[in-house]
C-alpha cells in the first residue's frame, strides 16, 4: 500500500496539468514543488499566448501544436487569455524572403494570416514605427501564468489531488536492487499544509506506484538523485516590465531568429522579451543590466515610444530546453522547442520514473495529457483525458461574468478588473457582506481578493501576489504590501505577519535592481524611505531592545530664523 498512486514533482504549468488531469481521471496524485506554484520557468515568462507563427519557418511541428493548444486554451481557460492578436512587423531594409517564408509557413501550419499594409498596421497600433513597411497578423494573445496554474491545481484538488508547495524533494527512494522508483523523500519548510511564517517545518516519505519528473530546467537534478541523466539544456533570457500599455497587441519582429524582437501587452503593462543563451545552472547565472537596455534599445525601433517610456522592473526566466542526445547543438535559438518524454525504464532500467523536458507554456496541457495517458497505461487505468474540454475553475461560464458586473453594479474599472480576474469565482469571493477597499491602487485588487487568496496560501505573501496581482503595478508594492499583511492579523500573529512582509519586499526588490532611473528610480527611494521611516524595515526590530525615549530626549538643535532678503522677503 502507497502513499499515493502517482507523485509529481513541480508545480509549474506542466506538473500542476498533469496532477489535474490524472486526478480527473481517478488517480490518486500528489504535487510537490520546491517554492510556489509557478516558482521556476512558468513564473518566469513574456505572458504570450503563442499562435504558432514564431515557428512557423523553423519549427513546424511546434507551430502546428502552438495554434492547436490556442484554440484550446481559448475555451478552457478564456478567464485567463486575453486575445489581443498578433502582428509581425517587417521594418524597410527587413528581408522579403523572410516575410514571404514567414507568411508561408502560417499557412501550412494553419495559422490564420492576414497581410496588413504599413498604413493597417499602424492604425492597428499607433505607436509602431514610421518604418514599418508591413505587417502579419496572425492570432496570438495573452495569457496570465500565474492564474492558469493555480486554476489547474484549484480543479486537481477538487478531484482529490494533494498539492504541497513549499516541498523540497531531498531524495528519490528506490527498491533495494535500485531498479525501481518507490517515492521521495521531502523537506516541507512549514507545516505540511498550507504555508505559515514560524510554523516547523518537517521531513517526509511519500511511497507512491508512479512518480513523473516535471521540473523543466531542473529535471536533471531530479534525475541526478535516481541516478539518471536527463540532459536538459537551460536557456536563460531576460523580460523587461514597461509601466503601461505602450501597444495593444502582440507586436514581433519579423526576422530571422534574434535577440529583442517581441512586446508583449501583458495586463496594465507591456512586456518586452527576450535573450536565448544557455547557462550551467538553472538558479545561478548572470543578470546583467545591458541585457535590459538592450531589450529597449533594440525594440525602441519597432515601438519608439518605448525609449522614454517609464521601466517598472525585469526578471530572467530559464528555458527547459532539451534534444536527445547526439543531436550536438551549439546554437540554443536552433535547439527544438519540442517536448519529450523520458521513460526510465525503456531509456535507463529504472522502472516507475518518467520525465518530461523540453516544450513551451502554450502546449503544457498537450505534454500533460501524454504523461498522463502513459501513466495511466503503466498502472492499468482506462479512464480518457477530459482537459481539453472541461474549463478551468473560474471559466466554466464565461457569460457569468456579464451577469456578475450587472449584480454586483461592477462598471467601474476596479469592479470588472475584479471580476476578470475571478471569473465565474467572482460570486464566492466578492459578496463577503463586508466593507471591500481597494488594498492595491495600481493593480485595483480589493481586500475580498487578497483574503480570499490568503485562505488559499496561508501567509505566503508572494501566493497572494500571484493570485491577485496586487503589488505587481507602477509603485512594485510601495503602497500595498504592508496593506497585505494587515489582512494576516488575527489569524496569524505580528510576527508572522512581519516575516510575510520582509519576504514580499525581497521579492519585489529583486525585479527592480536593474531598472532604476528616471521616475522609477524616485520611485525606490520613496519606498525605502516610507517602508524605512513608518515601519522600520530598513533594518530587524524584532529581538532587539530599543530604547524610543532616546528618540525624544536627544539634544535639542536650535533651528536658526528665516532671514530677510533685500527685498524684503523671506529667505528659503
Amino acid at each position: 500500500m502507497t502513499d499515493a498512486e502517482v507523485l509529481v514533482v513541480g508545480g509549474g504549468s506542466t506538473g500542476c496539468g498533469i496532477a489535474r488531469d490524472l486526478a480527473m481521471r481517478g488517480v490518486d496524485v500528489t504535487l510537490v514543488e520546491k517554492g510556489n506554484l509557478t516558482n521556476g520557468t512558468t513564473g518566469r515568462m513574456h505572458g504570450l499566448l503563442h499562435s504558432g507563427a514564431r515557428y512557423a519557418v523553423s519549427d513546424q511541428p511546434s507551430a502546428s501544436e502552438c495554434i492547436e493548444e490556442n484554440r484550446v486554451l481559448r475555451d478552457i481557460a478564456s478567464h485567463c487569455v486575453e486575445m489581443t492578436g498578433g502582428q509581425f512587423v517587417q521594418l524597410e531594409g527587413d528581408d522579403d524572403e523572410y516575410f514571404e517564408e514567414k507568411l508561408k509557413g502560417c499557412r501550412e501550419c494553419g495559422i490564420p494570416a492576414d497581410v496588413l499594409t504599413a498604413e493597417e498596421a499602424r492604425e492597428e497600433e499607433p505607436y509602431l514605427s514610421k518604418d514599418v513597411k508591413r505587417s502579419i497578423r496572425v492570432p496570438d494573445g495573452a495569457i496570465d501564468p500565474f492564474r492558469l496554474c493555480v486554476a489547474n491545481a484549484a480543479s486537481a484538488q477538487e478531484h482529490g489531488a494533494r498539492i504541497e508547495t513549499h516541498t523540497e524533494v531531498t531524495d528519490v527512494l528506490l527498491d533495494e536492487s535500485d531498479d525501481e522508483v518507490r517515492g521521495l523523500e521531502v523537506r516541507h519548510d512549514s507545516g505540511p499544509g498550507k504555508h505559515e511564517h514560524g510554523r516547523a517545518g518537517e521531513t517526509e516519505k511519500i511511497t507512491a506506484e508512479y512518480v513523473v519528473n516535471a521540473t523543466g530546467a531542473w529535471a536533471g537534478q531530479i534525475g541526478e538523485m535516481a541516478g539518471v541523466d536527463v540532459e536538459v539544456r537551460p536557456s536563460k533570457g531576460v523580460m523587461v516590465v514597461m509601466n503601461c500599455r505602450q501597444v495593444d497587441t502582440v507586436i514581433n519582429h519579423c526576422r530571422p531568429k534574434g535577440d529583442a524582437d517581441i512586446v508583449v501587452p501583458h495586463e496594465t503593462t507591456a512586456i518586452l522579451g527576450t535573450t536565448d543563451e544557455e547557462v550551467s545552472d538553472p538558479e545561478d547565472y548572470p543578470e546583467e543590466q545591458w541585457e535590459v537596455d538592450m531589450m529597449i534599445d533594440q525594440l525602441s525601433k519597432l515601438v519608439p515610444i518605448l525609449q522614454e517610456a517609464r521601466t517598472v522592473r525585469s526578471f530572467w526566466g530559464v528555458r527547459p530546453l532539451y534534444e536527445p542526445p547526439g543531436t550536438g547543438t551549439t546554437d540554443p535559438t536552433d535547439i527544438t522547442r519540442d517536448y519529450f518524454l523520458l521513460d526510465h525504464e525503456e531509456r535507463d532500467g529504472l522502472s516507475s520514473f518518467t520525465s518530461i523536458v523540453g516544450g513551451k507554456f502554450t502546449t503544457y496541457r498537450m505534454m500533460a495529457e501524454e504523461i498522463s495517458d502513459h501513466v495511466c497505461e503503466q498502472l492499468g487505468v482506462s479512464a480518457e483525458c477530459q482537459t481539453a474540454d472541461e474549463p478551468l475553475p473560474g471559466s466554466e461560464d464565461f457569460s457569468v461574468l456579464r451577469d456578475y458586473m450587472d449584480e454586483f453594479g461592477l462598471r467601474s474599472p476596479v469592479g470588472r478588473r475584479s471580476v476578470q480576474r475571478l471569473g465565474s469565482r467572482a460570486d464566492d469571493v466578492l459578496k463577503t457582506g463586508e466593507p471591500n477597499p481597494v488594498l492595491c491602487d495600481c493593480e485595483a485588487v480589493t481586500r475580498a481578493e487578497v483574503r480570499d487568496a490568503i485562505d488559499q496560501s496561508g501567509t505566503d505573501l508572494n501566493a497572494v501576489r500571484i493570485r491577485t496581482r496586487a503589488s505587481m503595478g507602477n509603485c512594485q508594492g510601495g503602497f500595498c504590501c504592508h496593506r497585505m499583511a494587515n489582512e494576516l492579523f488575527p489569524e496569524y500573529d505580528e510576527s508572522q505577519a512581519y516575516d510575510a512582509l520582509d519576504e514580499l519586499f525581497e521579492e519585489r526588490w529583486k525585479g527592480e535592481r536593474h531598472a532604476l532611473w528616471g521616475e522609477q528610480l524616485s520611485q525606490a527611494a520613496l519606498n525605502y524611505a516610507l517602508h524605512a521611516t513608518t515601519m522600520n524595515r530598513d533594518r530587524p526590530l524584532k529581538g532587539e531592545d530599543t530604547d524610543f525615549a532616546a528618540f525624544d530626549s536627544g539634544v535639542e538643535t536650535e533651528i536658526p530664523e528665516p532671514v530677510a532678503d533685500e527685498r524684503g522677503e523671506r529667505g528659503d
